[in-house]
């Protein structure tokens, strides 16, 4: 089975289609004030270097990551479709946008979900991320959690 994660532009097919399918997902999970999820449009406005999965071919999920500066890095819009689950796609992505951060002289990640997703909380929790306080624009909210992860500079790849 071949798996690759390629650069993409949040506008193209595959990739609005897994946004889709995300924010389908959450809307029937929380409030409209309490999804923080880009849209395409602000996808590539703020210039989210963004990435799709795929298995085989076939799209099996995505992620973001928006760089300030080099102070920190945000994951935003990971989803892998739930045919495509267990296969270990959620790690992979996030491995990938933490090196694409780190490529970019950023040692910090930072991530905004909701209390309803179980399995990502798991994931990011398993991989060194703790809980912060709400950070950026983000705001006290009862469903919301906001995770860190630091790298030591010292061992930065290049």
């Amino acid at each position: 089975m071949a798996t690759a994660i390629t650069p993409e532009h949040p506008a193209n097919p595959d990739a609005t289609a897994l946004i889709a399918e995300l924010d389908a997902h959450l809307t029937p999970l929380y409030r409209s004030e309490s999804r923080h999820g880009f849209s395409v449009q602000k996808l590539i406005a703020d210039a989210v270097a963004f990435f799709v999965i795929r298995d085989s071919g076939a799209p099996a999920g995505c992620g973001g990551i928006k760089l300030f500066g080099t102070e920190y890095g945000e994951i935003k819009r990971m989803w892998v479709r739930p045919e495509f689950r267990g296969k270990g796609y959620g790690k992979l992505m996030l491995d990938h946008l933490a090196a694409h951060a780190r490529a970019h002289d950023v040692d910090i990640l930072r991530l905004e979900t909701g209390i309803h997703q179980h399995a990502a909380i798991r994931l990011y929790e398993r991989e060194g991320f703790k809980r912060i306080p709400p950070f950026g624009n983000y705001r006290n909210d009862p469903v919301s959690l906001c995770y860190e992860k630091r790298f030591d500079a010292r061992f930065r790849q290049p």
